[in-house]
């Protein structure tokens, strides 16, 4: 699934919440080209849309409590907050923030699987997500990293209606057998004081150069660059703050 456009119970959007917006900010900026919102509202708490041209792209904001991590949260839009918030509690989930408004852009909820791996809720309203997926510099996969695979395999088609496709070493989640996200085990290689979470990738135009300006830049690499099968080209990296995300180049029509 090339994902254009957001679809309930797809990732919707993607937000960071850092120790230093001002850096983050600056970084992004010069590694995906993306500029901060120019009317911030003051009551939004530094909460700041990042544009792609003029399309919404993602966000970054403060951490809002001490204990928050450092992290990308990849938001999953719903048609009912309230009703995802009962099925996730019911499937062995938490919900870490009950649903509550957020002006008249929508209704906004933090979950968390079986695992702990954290998650937003978005019912949308005036906002409905994110304007641009695929495109370099946009988000464009999503990945589920855990230590719980089975759980995972039962907890989000529960949740989400997802549809399953599991290979030997990874498994791929979709809507209708079109899928927008996977899932990676966290073997022995993944010190054990890293929690389950959700990855973010970014289109990219040629990774092997974003990651040599994304080192300049400060920040470091987790995954060096890797060709898959099929031609996509992917790496991990980690930003000076010490958020992970991935970026991505497809195969020419992939």
């Amino acid at each position: 699934m090339k994902q254009t456009t957001v679809t309930t119970n797809a990732p919707c959007w993607v937000e960071l919440g850092t120790s230093d917006p001002v850096a983050a900010t600056a970084f992004y900026r010069e590694l995906f080209g993306w500029r901060p919102d120019g009317d911030i509202r003051p009551d939004a708490d530094g909460y700041t849309q990042m544009f792609l041209g003029e399309a919404s792209a993602a966000a970054i904001t403060p951490r809002f409590a001490p204990q928050q991590p450092i992290a990308w949260t990849v938001a999953f839009a719903v048609a009912d907050a309230a009703a995802t918030a009962t099925r996730i509690e019911a499937e062995g989930g938490r919900i870490l923030k009950a649903p509550s408004d957020v002006f008249d852009l929508g209704v906004f909820a933090v979950a968390a699987d079986r695992s702990g791996a954290a998650f937003i809720l978005w019912q949308a309203r005036a906002f409905p997500g994110a304007d641009v997926f695929n495109e370099p510099g946009s988000l464009g996969w999503v990945e589920l990293l855990t230590r719980d695979p089975a759980g995972a395999r039962a907890f989000y088609p529960a949740v989400f209606a997802w549809s399953v496709a599991p290979s030997e070493h990874y498994t791929q989640w979709g809507l209708d057998g079109q899928d927008f996200g996977g899932m990676l085990v966290m073997g022995e290689n993944f010190p054990p004081e890293v929690p389950p979470h959700w990855l973010p990738y970014f289109s990219v135009a040629d990774v092997d150069n974003t990651v040599e300006r994304a080192v300049a830049l400060g920040a470091q690499v987790l995954m060096p660059t890797y060709s898959m099968p099929g031609g996509r080209r992917i790496a991990v990296l980690r930003d000076a703050q010490g958020a992970a995300f991935g970026v991505y180049t497809a195969p020419a029509g992939g």
